[in-house]
């Protein structure tokens, strides 16, 4: 019988999807058996969607190559429509997996609009103007969320901005409330459902990486000029790079969103894009399951330093820089590359 090969990233692709899965049954167990606190439960959630944001952050950062600032702003445009789809849906949709669903949805296409319309003018520009101008557009998105009022009436939507002209008739909600966000959110959001949406992610992200579109993204990233010159088009493949991780966020940011009564688009703002940039840059830019995990344990690790309220913040910084020196570190990694070498070797002899 013919031996099946498969190649270095296939293995360590089929190793991020079955380390995802093995994580989200260990914690059904361990939620099912009574062995988990609350304050994890409750951040389960949270957790599923910043996972999912650090790998489309790491998309366009570890992928394509280009520095983003303002993947908050994706995230913030997701929680608001999808949130707002939710609510829409209420009556028209019962079924609260459905309408998580669709809003999820929902909130994936407005990210996807919103990040071609940006990536038409910030794609044509490289290095820290594109950081700059990314960062200028995260602010921008917060800005509009926070000055826009939505109210739904008998007469069907009502839209304004700077301050809530709407005008809405006898019986009218309104859905967004400027700086006030969106307040009683049905919390419809589950720890399903957010495994559900980080294997989408991966299953999007691994399929790109590995098609042709993705060897020529890798291809522009280490040498633009080359690939210029053997006639890639460029601008489409950086479109085709940043749309999907706009639209990955957005379906993040609706899912986070939908997992508090109340959202806010203070929430999304600079600080939250470093938070997930920091995901990507010590998991390792390009490595999927190194934001996975600095995700998921960066999120845990303040929370569970809470206890120490007043130096929680400081020895979260001193690990994080702990950790970056042992990641960089030359000799650990020399060490690491004997210790794959020698593992190889055994397998080859087998």
């Amino acid at each position: 019988m013919k031996k099946i090969k498969w190649s270095k990233t296939t293995g360590k692709n089929t190793m991020t999807y079955g380390l995802v899965i093995l994580a989200y049954v260990v914690l059904q167990l361990f939620g099912a058996a009574g062995l988990m606190s609350s304050s994890l439960k409750g951040m389960l959630i949270p957790i599923c969607a910043y996972v999912a944001m650090a790998i489309s952050l790491n998309l366009t950062v570890g992928v394509l190559g280009e520095l983003s600032l303002g993947h908050a702003g994706f995230m913030s445009v997701g929680a608001f429509c999808g949130t707002s789809t939710a609510i829409l849906l209420q009556n028209a949709v019962p079924s609260a997996p459905l309408r998580l669903a669709i809003s999820l949805v929902m909130g994936a296409l407005f990210a996807a609009v919103v990040g071609f319309l940006i990536g038409i003018p910030v794609l044509r520009l490289r290095g820290d103007y594109l950081a700059i101008v990314t960062l200028a557009f995260g602010e921008i998105i917060k800005s509009i969320f926070n000055n826009l009022y939505l109210g739904v009436d008998s007469h069907g939507l009502h839209v304004s901005l700077l301050s809530d002209r709407t005008n809405l008739a006898e019986g009218g909600s309104l859905i967004i409330g400027g700086p006030m966000g969106i307040g009683g959110i049905q919390k419809i959001a589950t720890f399903t459902a957010g495994f559900v949406l980080i294997m989408v992610t991966l299953v999007v992200v691994f399929n790109l990486v590995n098609s042709r579109a993705g060897r020529a993204i890798m291809a522009i990233r280490d040498n633009r000029i080359a690939a210029e010159s053997i006639g890639l088009n460029i601008t489409k493949y950086k479109m085709m790079a940043f749309v999907t991780s706009a639209a990955l966020a957005g379906a993040a940011g609706a899912l986070f969103a939908m997992n508090y009564s109340t959202v806010v688009a203070n929430k999304f703002d600079f600080n939250t894009s470093i938070l997930v940039l920091v995901f990507v840059v010590l998991g390792g830019q390009g490595n999927m399951l190194g934001s996975i995990i600095a995700a998921a344990a960066l999120t845990i690790l303040p929370e569970a330093l809470r206890e120490y309220a007043d130096y929680r913040m400081l020895v979260y910084a001193i690990i994080l820089i702990l950790v970056m020196l042992a990641t960089n570190n030359p000799t650990l990694k020399s060490w690491l590359d004997r210790l794959k070498s020698g593992r190889r070797k055994a397998k080859e002899a087998i």
